[in-house]
């Protein structure tokens, strides 16, 4: 179908309708999680969970998402993950206790891995290649939007009650579901009805990542004890064990035949660096300006706002220059330019200006973002086969979450959080400092492995 017509409208609207309820609130949790930790009691380690219930159950899914979408059809796969993470998001709104908010998150996590996966696959499969391109420039500009604008959403939320951070999932997810149903075409992988699905290979990558998040959660908070010995040894023991089945069985969740392709190996490479210091960020940023600036969940949310418009606004024109001048340059550049907006930002400290102290390192960083966001999606989906499509989007997609997952996980304990120490400012802004520093040179490693490793004529390939 044509972008232009009908369908291709509602494919376009539907697609980034549901996608962008799961990454708004992916992150729009994080600028409510100093309230929701006054409302339910809660310590470093049960936020930390509050995060990482979600994105493990996403992280770990993801992958089998895609599959299914593949095998039963992207659009009906699509369809029930909206309905479930909205379903879940109206049990997060109404949770009790941190322990059921925590259950309730993973379930949304659950939804979010049936049809994140989806939304990219449907542009891929339902569109005419001429547009692809162009539409997912203005899907990633849409989603990246939503993600970096979810601190907005959330801190005007959250001076409300922090409960409503979930209720705004309903209607998006209700728009998304309507459209779907009645104007987008279903599409499948008539090979893979025949196939298997590989649940045993799922159960050993899931099992690797919620045995590893433990572990690093726990060491925070423990040190390395016994306990996260042990269980980390289990972690690499079920990875490896995961990594055999891959490459053994003949239908794996993780097509090997997917990372043949330089390019799109590399640029998951990319995709783990870069998203981890973006989670790492986010979740340090909220606590640094609520707790040891002093700002409201809402004068934190809008010190962001800046990125937010230089991503809504650049997102779809880096996504046709990617076309033109290449995949590598673009990351190469838009990386290096947000380590740098990294490094500005990390000088926010008790007495500082917005304008001085924080909005600097914001602008850059979006910057830079704004740069590698649309070309590395489109250079991960134009690297695989067709027929691989939902496959490739979960793999890039479980990379991206693995690493948010990890990096929530890891680094409060990295840079000397753990308990209550995060209500301190005292405390929190030397943690702060560090982490942002350790988040620029992930970021900035990420420029230097697109510079090095992807090849110029794989490169712009890969964004044609």
């Amino acid at each position: 179908m044509a972008l232009a017509s009908r369908t291709g409208r509602a494919v376009l609207v539907a697609s980034t309708a549901g996608s962008a309820v799961a990454f708004l609130d992916a992150q729009v949790v994080s600028v409510a999680l100093p309230s929701i930790g006054r409302d339910l009691g809660a310590d470093l380690g049960v936020l930390q969970w509050t995060v990482n219930a979600y994105t493990l159950a996403l992280a770990a899914l993801v992958l089998l998402g895609g599959a299914l979408g593949d095998r039963w059809g992207r659009r009906r796969v699509f369809v029930v993950g909206v309905v479930w993470f909205a379903t879940a998001s109206a049990a997060c709104a109404l949770a009790p206790t941190a322990e059921v908010l925590v259950a309730a998150r993973a379930l949304q996590g659950v939804g979010a891995a049936l049809l994140t996966p989806l939304s990219l696959a449907l542009l891929q499969t339902v569109l005419r290649r001429g547009d692809r391109a162009r539409a997912i420039g203005l899907w990633s500009g849409a989603t990246t939007l939503a993600t970096v604008a979810a601190p907005v959403v959330g801190g005007a939320l959250v001076a409300l009650d922090w409960r409503l951070v979930f209720a705004l999932n309903l209607p998006v997810a209700a728009v998304a579901v309507v459209l779907a149903q009645r104007r987008v075409p279903d599409t499948r992988d008539e090979a893979a009805r025949t196939h298997r699905l590989d649940l045993p290979g799922a159960a050993l990558g899931a099992a690797a990542l919620a045995a590893l998040t433990w572990a690093l959660t726990r060491a925070g908070a423990s040190g390395a004890d016994a306990a996260v010995v042990v269980t980390g040894a289990a972690a690499v023991a079920l990875a490896a064990a995961f990594v055999l089945r891959e490459r053994r069985t003949a239908f794996p969740v993780v097509p090997p035949a997917l990372f043949a392709d330089r390019t799109f190996s590399v640029a998951n490479g990319f995709t783990l660096l870069v998203y981890a210091a973006l989670s790492g960020m986010q979740l340090l940023v909220v606590l640094q300006l609520q707790v040891s600036l002093g700002w409201t969940p809402l004068q934190a949310g809008l010190a962001t706002l800046p990125s937010s418009l230089l991503l809504g606004l650049l997102s779809g024109r880096a996504g046709a220059l990617g076309q033109r001048v290449g995949v590598r340059t673009m990351l190469t550049a838009g990386a290096a330019t947000a380590a740098g907006g990294l490094v500005l930002l990390s000088g926010a400290s008790p007495g500082d200006a917005y304008a001085t102290s924080v909005m600097p390192g914001v602008l850059v960083m979006g910057l830079g973002f704004a740069a590698f966001v649309a070309p590395l999606t489109a250079g991960v989906l134009a690297a695989a086969p067709g027929e691989l499509a939902g496959a490739a989007s979960g793999v890039n997609n479980a990379v991206a979450r693995t690493a948010g997952l990890l990096a929530v996980a890891a680094l409060p304990a990295a840079v000397g959080l753990s308990g209550s120490a995060y209500t301190d400012p005292a405390l929190l802004t030397p943690a702060f400092r560090t982490g942002m520093h350790v988040c620029a040179a992930l970021v900035a490693a990420g420029a230097v492995l697109a510079l090095v490793a992807l090849p110029r004529a794989g490169a712009r390939a890969a964004g044609q």
